[in-house]
């Protein structure tokens, strides 16, 4: 199934496809996570691959190789992310894409086109790649065969191989106005479309998914807790992330270490002068707060965080990490 576009994206979507001419070998498509890039990606894919383009660049929809995509099915279509997929149709995430997969996507790219027209190679997300990895793409990139064309999604362009960067044209992914996203909220059925919009740092795909009640409900004990750091109780806080299923383990932690981090980053905004942007609905409790933090703890204790979410999708034991990063929370306090 093709996800259609969204509303913020058309224009962009149509200048870019409107150099399809010129179109490079490389492109890299950036910007925060939950604006829609996948769904972005996908669409210059299916254009790329289109055998009866629209006069505008964009995929007629009717060939036979907008029904192969539309299927999932196009052999000359790669998508390389962090899912596996077993000999029993299973899949598994991944924690990082290994050099065996570039090397099979290498492969792939040497092949003639089954349809004919191009060959496309997607890559969700690009710092995902190892250092092997992302080593064996340059390659690729550095001389790519003929009517192949790579397709690099990243949420954290500072993590993608400064190698890799140099060797594409680099897009970003159109956010919505302020305007445009609360509106298309509404029209999903989202009640409270500028709190969450606000919650979600501006990305509108990013705010309707916590938009959901129990994500809300969650959100305000972590928030409540935070809020009194000198009885904090970081050991039965902690235990939340193992809630659920085991599976969901790891996704509880991320939430926990982006609410965190969203929390401190409001922590340091109202310290210096300023206004919370994330946690508005938490004013009166950050503005209490900023009397008694210490700001080169905050800073440091902040960047702790971002360290840690980069490291989530390896082995670790969830509770720990929270237990462990609630109790430096507390530290940050005079």
């Amino acid at each position: 199934m093709v996800e259609p576009l969204y509303p913020w994206q058309v224009g962009a979507a149509h200048e870019t496809l409107s150099r399809r001419g010129t179109w490079p070998h490389g492109l890299l498509l950036t910007g925060r996570r939950g604006i829609g890039k996948r769904v972005l990606a996908m669409h210059f894919a299916r254009a790329l691959l289109c055998e009866h383009p629209r006069e505008d660049g964009s995929a007629c929809g009717a060939c036979p190789s907008c029904g192969y995509v539309a299927a999932g099915q196009h052999p000359d279509l790669r998508v390389l992310e962090l899912l596996e997929v077993d000999d029993d149709g299973e899949s598994k995430p991944l924690a990082e894409i290994k050099i065996d997969t570039v090397r099979d996507l290498t492969r792939w790219a040497l092949l003639t086109s089954h349809r004919g027209t191009a060959k496309v190679a997607l890559v969700d997300p690009a710092e995902s790649l190892n250092i092997a990895a992302a080593n064996a793409l340059l390659k690729t990139l550095e001389e790519p065969p003929p009517s192949t064309y790579f397709i690099l999604v990243s949420h954290h362009l500072g993590q993608v191989a400064p190698t890799l960067r140099s060797r594409c044209l680099r897009l970003e992914g159109p956010r919505p106005s302020q305007e445009e996203a609360i509106a298309w909220l509404a029209s999903q059925g989202v009640a409270n479309a500028q709190a969450v919009l606000a919650q979600a740092g501006g990305a509108p795909l990013a705010a309707l998914r916590i938009a959901d009640p129990a994500w809300q409900e969650e959100r305000r004990v972590w928030l409540a807790a935070l809020a009194k750091p000198s009885a904090l109780p970081a050991v039965a806080l902690a235990s939340r992330v193992e809630a659920g299923a085991r599976d969901e383990r790891r996704d509880r932690l991320t939430l926990a270490i982006d609410w965190l981090a969203a929390w401190t980053a409001d922590l340091a905004r109202v310290a210096a002068g300023g206004a919370p942007v994330r946690n508005p609905d938490f004013a009166p409790a950050l503005e209490a707060l900023a009397a008694s933090v210490a700001q080169p703890a905050l800073f440091r204790y902040h960047r702790s965080l971002a360290e840690q979410r980069a490291l989530v999708t390896h082995p670790l034991q969830p509770r720990l990490v929270a237990e462990s990063l609630l109790l430096g929370y507390r530290e940050i306090f005079a």
